[in-house]
């Protein structure tokens, strides 16, 4: 699949804006704080329906705008789909096909994409919380039901830690609520350990033989998931069922006293091995690179596995950041099957096939223009 058009409008320093696409390495070339990177977070923005860089959809709407919509067709094997989302201080639409969409979820997975950032080093060194937003954002790409679940388990989740600080601040006393939430926490819980465990081995599968090459055959990379509680990959629905129970049952009192929710996926953690030790503890900041990159080429590779396509790959400001050896082994990698979309400062020093063949825009002041490449 590939971005054929992008149409932007209110979009953060953009007031209007209108590109094409070929379906190859595309480099948004310009100096820092013109608007390189908005390019590429308003492409993740229609595909996702959130911003990898801001929680707070208002800071996506030009200033004094109500509104920013963003527009795209998506050229696929088969078809070509318009996409838009409009994002106002009322909430997001998106359609699809001309289509409102009544969830976001449904929405999701018409565009695919990996997006590769400086930040996306912290996937490795950074807290449980960002690689736990890796996975749910990456399973939601391809499996709607999976983001609806993670949407619902938020929800009761919300509801369960209200209701443990009302019991806290003895302002409740009936626990049937409690009973009746942890059933639902329970279900979904199960349902989202159970996708997790499916995708950590796929991607681990597609990870290993490309940290190998790497690392040139030096390193063996091992991706261990580990839920909050004691269950195990192979355990059926109801022996997770009744692991979470007990859990939830012994922790009650601890729970209420400390007016949140202990155990469940919100606190599950995912661990980064090579060569037997801990990436994040022990590994050198190349490890922790090629770690990361690792990953990400992998998602590229389980994405096409899952859909049957190659998602749109977006590296804002990453080549900078990675050595010649690194740099070669990701261009090549991503060399005539993917299309790609590359922001940088300037391409000085990157002496390789694959940009001497893209084409090249340069961005200046939220404006932009296209020089044509090999």
């Amino acid at each position: 699949m590939y971005m054929k058009e992008l149409i932007l409008e209110n979009f953060r320093n953009y007031e209007s804006l209108q590109l094409t696409f070929e379906n190859k390495v595309n480099v948004i070339l310009g100096e820092n704080a013109q608007g390189k990177t908005n390019v590429l977070e308003a492409i993740y923005v229609l595909a996702m329906a959130k911003s990898h860089r801001t929680s707070n959809d208002k800071d996506l709407i030009r200033w004094d705008e109500e509104y920013a919509k963003i527009e795209g067709r998506v050229e696929k094997r088969h078809t070509s789909i318009p996409l838009e989302l409009t994002i106002s201080k009322k909430g997001k639409k998106a359609k699809s096909n001309h289509i409102e969409q009544q969830r976001l979820s449904q929405y999701v997975g018409n565009l695919n994409v990996v997006m590769f950032a400086p930040e996306d080093l912290h996937l490795v060194k950074g807290s449980p919380q960002v690689r736990r937003r890796f996975i749910d954002m990456e399973i939601g790409q391809i499996s709607p039901v999976y983001l609806h679940d993670i949407s619902q388990y938020q929800k009761v989740l919300q509801q369960r830690n209200h209701y443990l600080k009302q019991l806290q601040a003895n302002k409740q006393h009936d626990k049937t609520m409690l009973e009746v939430l942890n059933e639902q926490l329970i279900t979904l819980a199960v349902k989202i350990v159970q996708k997790r465990f499916e995708f950590i081995r796929l991607l681990e599968e597609w990870a290993q033989p490309i940290h190998s090459g790497i690392s040139r055959g030096l390193e063996k990379l091992k991706i261990d998931y580990r839920p909050s509680i004691d269950v195990l990959e192979d355990d059926d629905w109801s022996k997770m069922v009744e692991v979470f129970e007990e859990k939830i049952s012994s922790q009650k009192e601890r729970e209420i006293e400390r007016g949140v929710t202990l155990i469940g996926p919100h606190r599950d953690e995912l661990v980064f091995m090579v060569n037997g030790k801990n990436v994040h503890t022990f590994g050198s900041q190349g490890q922790q690179r090629t770690t990361a990159l690792s990953v990400k080429l992998a998602e590229i590779e389980l994405i096409c596995s899952e859909i049957g396509e190659y998602p749109v790959l977006l590296l804002d400001d990453v080549l900078s950041e990675l050595d010649d050896f690194r740099q070669s082994h990701l261009l090549n990698t991503i060399r005539e099957k993917v299309q790609t979309f590359v922001t940088t400062t300037s391409t000085d020093g990157i002496h390789h096939q694959t940009l001497k063949e893209a084409d090249t825009f340069h961005v200046v002041a939220g404006r932009v223009s296209k020089q044509d490449g090999g």
